[in-house]
C-alpha cells in the first residue's frame, strides 16, 4: 500500500532533516516526496505522525528555510481531518498568527478557516479567546493577502450562532473597535468583514446593526472626506446584494438618502469621485428588485445614468453605459427607458463617445429580445432604437466592423447578433446588399473572438423560428452549412492560393 511505503519515507526524512545544522536540502526532498502523491493517499501516510519538528523550524530568519517549511505544513495539514489538525496544532497554528513571515501568517489563518467549517472542530478555536484575538489583530497586517485571509476566516466563524455571540458579545468586540481606530483604511477592512459577515443571514445582520458599526459606516456616506464617501459606497452596495441587507437599507432611510446625494452632486465639484458609485448602486438595485419600482421612486437615478453615458469623461460614461446596458437586459427596464425618453440623444451620439466597445455593448443589450419576450409592441420599440443609430444603422455598424480592431469588430457582431432572432432584423438584413455574402464570408475577422462571435451570429439566425422565411431557403441552407462546419472551419482552396502567392 502506497500509505505504508509513504509513512515509511515520510518518516525517514524527518530523522535527516532532525540530524542536521542547515536542513534546507532534507526540506526540499520531503516536499518533494509530499507533492509526489495526491493528498487523499496521503492522509493515512501522515496521520500518525508529530510534525513538531517542522513546525519548530519556522523559528529562523531564513527565508528559504520558512517558504520550504511552509509548502510542507500546507500539504500535510491539508491532508490531515480538520479535527485531527486542531487537536494537535492548535498550539502552533496560533504562534503562527504572530509570525513576522506573512506566508505563515495566512497558513495559520486558512487552516484556521478550515478547523472552524466544521462543527466538531470549531469549538476548541471558538473556546479559545487569545486565537481569536490573534486573528482579529491579523486584519492590522501591512500585507494585504494577510488582512484578506484573515477577514475570510473570521466571516466563516460567524456562520453558527455560538461564533456571532463570541464575536460581538465579548471584549472581541473591542479589540475590532481598536483595530479600527489604527487608520482609515484599516477601518474600512473592518467594515468589509461586516459586510461579509451580514450578508450571511437576516440573524447576522441583527448582531452587526446591534453592534453599533454599520450605522457607523452608513454615517460615512455623508463624511467630509471624499474618498471616504466613494469608499462607504462601495460598502453599501455590497451590503444591499442580500435581500435581508436590502431590507434594512431601506428601514435605515438609505435609498432616499442616497438618491439626494445624486441630486447634490451638482454643488460638488468633487462628486466625479462619488457619483459612479451612486448610480451603480441604484443601477445594481434595479436589477435585483425592479427596474420599473426603482426607477420610478428614484428618478434622479435614471436621470443621471442618461446624462453621464454622454458626459465627456470616461469615467462617468463607463458607468452611464453599464447602467443603462444592465437596465435595457430586461423588459421591464426596456419599458421605463421608453417611457423615460433620453436614450434618444444616447443612441444618436453612440458612434462618437471614446468607449466604443462598452457604449456598443450597452446598445446591444438594448436591442437582445429573447423569442418569448417578442411581442408586437417590445419589438417596434426595438426596431425604433435600431433606427435611431443614424439614418443608416446597417452600415453603419458594418463601417464598424471593418475597422483594424478586433473588439470593435466583435462589438458591432454581437449588435448584428441581436438584431438577428428578431423578424425585422432579418428583413433589414436580406434587404442591405452584400450582407449575405458578409455574414457567409470567413476571411473577415481572423481572431478566436471574431471567429466565435461571428458563428454566434449564424446561430442566432439558424435558430430564430422566422429567418427561413424572410432571408430565403438558399441563404437559409447556406448559413445551416456554415453552422455545421463550426466556427473555426478554413476552406482548402484559399490556402492553397495563399502558399502560392508567397
Amino acid at each position: 500500500p502506497v500509505g505504508g511505503v509513504m509513512a515509511a519515507t515520510i518518516q525517514s526524512l524527518l530523522e535527516e532533516i532532525s540530524g542536521v545544522e542547515d536542513p534546507v536540502e532534507e526540506l526540499q526532498s520531503l516536499k518533494t516526496a509530499l507533492l509526489s502523491i495526491p493528498v487523499s493517499a496521503l492522509r493515512d501516510a501522515v496521520s500518525g505522525q508529530r510534525f513538531d519538528l517542522i513546525f519548530s523550524l519556522l523559528d529562523t530568519n531564513e527565508r528559504e528555510q520558512v517558504e520550504l517549511c511552509v509548502d510542507i505544513l500546507e500539504r500535510i495539514l491539508l491532508a490531515l481531518s480538520p479535527v485531527h489538525v486542531v487537536q494537535n496544532y492548535r498550539a502552533e497554528l496560533q504562534s503562527g498568527l504572530k509570525h513576522p513571515n506573512e506566508t505563515v501568517k495566512i497558513l495559520a489563518l486558512t487552516q484556521i478557516g478550515r478547523v472552524v467549517e466544521h462543527p466538531d472542530a470549531s469549538t476548541e478555536i471558538l473556546n479559545n479567546h487569545e486565537l481569536l484575538q490573534g486573528m482579529i489583530l491579523c486584519i492590522r497586517e501591512e500585507k494585504m493577502a494577510v488582512a484578506k485571509r484573515a477577514i475570510e476566516s473570521l466571516s466563516k466563524i460567524s456562520h453558527s450562532k455560538p461564533g456571532l455571540d463570541k464575536l460581538f458579545h465579548s471584549d472581541l468586540l473591542d479589540v475590532l473597535k481598536d483595530v479600527m481606530a489604527s487608520s482609515d483604511i484599516i477601518r474600512y477592512r473592518v467594515y468589509e468583514l461586516l459586510v461579509e459577515i451580514s450578508s450571511a443571514s437576516p440573524i447576522s445582520l441583527g448582531y452587526c446593526a446591534s453592534s453599533g458599526l454599520i450605522s457607523q459606516l452608513l454615517g460615512e456616506l455623508t463624511g467630509d472626506d471624499v474618498l471616504i464617501r466613494a469608499t462607504a459606497v462601495e460598502m453599501v452596495t455590497s451590503l444591499a446584494h442580500s435581500q435581508h441587507g436590502r431590507q434594512y437599507l431601506a428601514q435605515q432611510g438609505i435609498m432616499d438618502k442616497i438618491s439626494n446625494m445624486i441630486r447634490g452632486a451638482e454643488m460638488d465639484s468633487f462628486s466625479s469621485l462619488y457619483l459612479p458609485g451612486l448610480v451603480k448602486f441604484f443601477g445594481n438595485l434595479a436589477i435585483m428588485d425592479s427596474p420599473q419600482q426603482v426607477c420610478e421612486t428614484y428618478p434622479a437615478f435614471l436621470n443621471k445614468a442618461l446624462e453621464m453615458a454622454l458626459d465627456p469623461d470616461p469615467a462617468m460614461i463607463g458607468v452611464g453605459l453599464d447602467t443603462l446596458g444592465l437596465l435595457g437586459s430586461t423588459v421591464e427596464g426596456k419599458q421605463v427607458l421608453q417611457k423615460t425618453g433620453g436614450l434618444e440623444a444616447f443612441l444618436a451620439s453612440s458612434g462618437a463617445n471614446e468607449l466604443r466597445v462598452r457604449s456598443l455593448d450597452a446598445i446591444s443589450q438594448l436591442l437582445t429580445l429573447q423569442p418569448e419576450q417578442q411581442t408586437e409592441d417590445l419589438l417596434s420599440l426595438t426596431e425604433s432604437w435600431f433606427h435611431l443609430l443614424s439614418n443608416k444603422p446597417m452600415d453603419m455598424i458594418r463601417d464598424i466592423s471593418t475597422q483594424p480592431f478586433p473588439e470593435l469588430h466583435c462589438a458591432a457582431l454581437r449588435i448584428f447578433t441581436a438584431i438577428a432572432s428578431q423578424p425585422w432584423g432579418q428583413r433589414m438584413m436580406i434587404n442591405n446588399p452584400g450582407f449575405m455574402e458578409f455574414i457567409l464570408d470567413r476571411s473577415t475577422g481572423q481572431t478566436k473572438e471574431a471567429k466565435d462571435a461571428k458563428f454566434e451570429l449564424v446561430g442566432s439566425l439558424v435558430s430564430s423560428s422566422t429567418s427561413a422565411e424572410i432571408l430565403g431557403s438558399q441563404n437559409y441552407i447556406r448559413l445551416k452549412m456554415y453552422l455545421k462546419e463550426g466556427p473555426y472551419y478554413v476552406t482548402a482552396v484559399a490556402s492553397v492560393g495563399t502558399e502560392g502567392a508567397e
